[in-house]
């Protein structure tokens, strides 16, 4: 029983080093400790959910949730302010000398 030296799902994994120094150990036919296993799990391919399907809490849950969410995102603001610039307030006087705090 060995241990785990790399997991890949979609491109290959990378092997343990051990081909690597058998070449420089100069040493051919001897067993190595690296196994490569791999597995294949089988999906679902039954996943299509009809409205009917749904509990009535989760059909009211998403009509709610798309509701508000295109009210917020989609529709317009009917009041809403037009953006300005405003410039920086005047300084009058230069409050650090005013209360005299000082970085030291």
């Amino acid at each position: 029983m060995g241990r785990v030296m790399d997991t890949s799902f979609f491109v290959p994994a990378e092997d343990c080093g051990m081909e690597m120094a058998m070449k420089v150990l100069d040493k051919k036919g001897e067993n190595n400790c690296c196994d490569d296993e791999s597995f294949t799990i089988e999906g679902q391919d039954d996943l299509k959910l009809s409205w009917e399907q749904l509990s009535l809490g989760a059909q009211v849950f998403v009509v709610s949730f798309l509701q508000s969410s295109f009210q917020i995102n989609l529709l317009p603001e009917k009041n809403s302010a037009p953006e300005q610039i405003h410039p920086p307030p005047l300084i009058v006087e230069d409050l650090n000398l005013v209360y005299e705090v000082f970085l030291i």
